[in-house]
């Protein structure tokens, strides 16, 4: 039936179901406290970076301003975007960041 050999007699077997018993209260307690700890750590980590990203006016209309690299300190509260999000605002005249140039990092030439 099994290849672990069990006690034959009743109080060894009882005594080998308790230290059992312990040791996986044991590993349960352990396994809640590394579930714990990952969950602290993943809702600490802050998002990714993401790769660009659009400035927008400020009031009701919220025009494109700016179009930064995702990690330019002076575009860092605008939201991020996908490259071809990035790539068109600047083909349809949005001007990059002087700072960051995503034009460049694009490929995108200054038509100016």
């Amino acid at each position: 039936m099994h290849d672990f050999a069990f006690p034959p007699d009743l109080d060894r077997l009882l005594v080998l179901r308790h230290w059992l018993a312990l040791a996986l209260a044991e590993a349960d307690t352990r396994i809640a406290q590394l579930q714990a700890e990952q969950a602290a750590h993943r809702r600490a980590a802050p998002p990714p970076t993401p790769d660009y990203r659009i400035q927008r006016s400020l009031g009701a209309v919220r025009a494109p301003v700016k179009v930064h690299l995702g990690g330019c300190g002076m575009g860092r509260k605008a939201p991020g975007v996908s490259e071809d999000t990035a790539r068109r605002a600047l083909a349809e005249g949005v001007p990059a960041c002087e700072v960051c140039r995503p034009d460049t990092e694009l490929g995108v030439l200054d038509a100016g």
